[in-house]
């Protein structure tokens, strides 16, 4: 497991001086991927490959929003690990090792120029460190939209501080997108995010707001190339 201590500053509070989720998500994205440099067997085999691992999938437990100043704990691990996916826990617990946010998520293993999956070979993954499945509520990270008709709202232009590393839009930056669609005082009690079609910069996404027994799902659509995201938020 590896671990990275965080706090609640200023840039990273809402109005009423919580964690915004935006940025819970980016302490969990750096935990996870500073945790390659604890695995050096597999992190020089991803060198030698050419290869990266980009998020497929994420459900997140909302328990407790931090506040202001708060000290927070975020640790990652690997519970299982596939050819082409590998499945993590990133948990986020406060001072007193209370966790705050609890999630899952699924990683796909690709090449880094063509951008498609490349299958990790089994000496690689028999380096891995595996290790216990933490308990919490585990949903499919399929998301089926509803069958009525959402709401289409006004089309956002992929920006230059929206892209990562990888040349594509940070996974965050999508949840950030999508919350600004949600009612005011809507509370997020659980998200799941399905990543389907990497958005680039300048590219044009448009949203649909779909309502939802329990909440709502926003979905990202690229013109010609489908939906780019989907995100669920449960109240």
């Amino acid at each position: 497991m590896y671990s990275l201590n965080c706090q609640v500053t200023t840039s990273t509070c809402d109005s009423q001086g919580r964690l915004k989720l935006y940025s819970a998500l980016q302490m969990m994205q750096d935990c996870s991927e500073m945790w390659i440099d604890s695995q050096p067997g597999i992190k020089s085999y991803f060198e030698r490959e050419h290869m990266a691992q980009l998020l497929a999938s994420r459900q997140v437990e909302i328990l407790r929003v931090p506040c202001y100043k708060e000290q927070l704990t975020v640790t990652t691990s690997v519970y299982g690990m596939k050819p082409m996916y590998g499945f993590r826990n990133t948990f986020i617990y406060d001072s007193q090792g209370n966790p705050c946010y609890r999630t899952w998520s699924t990683g796909a293993f690709v090449d880094r120029d063509s951008g498609r999956l490349k299958a990790v070979g089994a000496a690689a993954i028999s380096s891995m460190l595996i290790e216990p499945q933490l308990e919490m509520n585990y949903r499919d990270r399929r998301i089926v939209l509803p069958k009525s008709d959402g709401l289409v709202c006004a089309p956002v232009t992929v920006l230059r501080a929206d892209i990562d590393y990888n040349r594509h839009v940070n996974n965050a930056n999508y949840v950030r997108m999508a919350m600004e669609l949600l009612p005011e005082d809507f509370v997020v009690k659980d998200m799941r995010v399905e990543y389907r079609v990497a958005a680039r910069l300048g590219d044009v996404l448009v949203p649909t707001v779909y309502e939802s027994e329990n909440g709502f799902i926003v979905g990202l659509s690229l013109e010609s190339r489908g939906q780019s995201a989907l995100i669920e938020f449960t109240r």
